[in-house]
């Protein structure tokens, strides 16, 4: 073999292996982002409609170039550790919670899989650096209990006695602070309360039982997670039971409910697309501070109050934000 043949040869088939391999690198197909999303029971179509369109605002679109693995506890809480463990499993690129109980799942499990949640826990969090892998939507719910509690007496101004319909068990002790502050606004209304603390869906036609007994003329919801699934058997009982009611926000209204007062349930889909466009983009959670809503709306079902037989007052329906026909 000449001399040439000899030098020239290997560098031949060292640029012959470097074009394969190149070209077998080209063939495999670009691995995209997945997020799981973990809820205890669903989310509603029109949320992911906003999150979709919040991450196609971004660039991101679901199937392209990001995909979801979802899992849902479909009303059973006690679900939501075996399905925190299968996402952390499945090493998703991100978490999106949708309730405090699904991200307490999930923070015994991972410190490294970024978690987007979508309800920030009271208390849970410094809201200005959340630390660890968390981060999200801190929707302020349960300091508007007082003002949700004046808006009922406004409406209804004869209520006299109001029944709190209470899902606080040892989860997170702060939210204890809810009630308190609830108890300052009824006292100065001259309103009593019955607090009802339901620990599982199947207690709730027993709460319902326990406000007749205690002669409640009124009902008030706290913005607690296994309230959602179970919102349209609570809004019937409360319409047998003739109850005037005022819930956490826009999904109960939506599904027959008399009033609602709270941040749009939507919203926060809408800025969970950010938190995540940023954290693909290289971000870290503890870096993203937790955002907190800047409008809340008063929702009234003339529909529901017509059934009650209730006359909205003209100045609650002036204060609307929207009124359902």
């Amino acid at each position: 073999m000449s001399e040439v043949k000899r030098i020239f040869l290997p560098i031949l088939t060292v640029a012959l292996l470097a074009l394969t391999a190149g070209f077998a690198a080209a063939q495999q197909p670009k691995k995209i982002p997945r997020i799981g999303i973990l809820s205890p029971s669903g989310v509603r179509k029109r949320a992911l409609d906003e999150f979709r369109q919040g991450l196609r605002e971004l660039g991101w679109v679901e199937g392209k170039s990001i995909a979801f693995e979802y899992r849902s506890a479909e009303g059973n809480e006690e679900r939501l550790p075996a399905l925190a463990a299968q996402l952390v499993n499945a090493r998703v690129d991100i978490i999106l919670s949708i309730t405090p109980r699904a991200t307490l799942a999930l923070r015994q499990l991972t410190r490294n899989i970024p978690i987007i949640e979508t309800f920030v826990g009271r208390g849970w969090v410094n809201l200005a650096q959340p630390g660890r892998n968390t981060t999200g939507v801190y929707l302020m719910p349960r300091e508007l209990g007082g003002k949700r509690l004046e808006l009922l007496k406004e409406t209804v101004p004869k209520i006299s006695r109001v029944a709190v319909l209470s899902n606080i068990i040892d989860i997170n002790p702060a939210e204890e602070v809810s009630v308190k502050e609830i108890d300052a606004v009824a006292r100065s209304l001259g309103v009593q309360m019955q607090i009802l603390n339901v620990k599982k869906p199947g207690e709730i036609k027993n709460a319902f039982t326990a406000m007749a007994r205690g002669r409640a003329n009124a009902l008030a919801i706290l913005p607690q997670s296994m309230f959602v699934p179970n919102r349209e058997e609570i809004i019937g009982l409360a319409g047998k039971s003739r109850l005037p009611a005022i819930y956490p926000d826009n999904r109960f209204t939506d599904a027959g409910g008399l009033m609602s007062y709270g941040p749009n349930s939507d919203w926060r889909y809408r800025r969970a697309a950010y938190f995540v466009d940023r954290i693909l983009r290289g971000s870290k959670p503890a870096e993203l501070p937790v955002e907190q809503p800047t409008k809340f709306e008063l929702v009234v079902n003339l529909k529901t109050a017509k059934q009650l037989g209730l006359t909205i007052p003209p100045k609650v329906l002036m204060w609307a934000d929207r009124v359902i026909e």
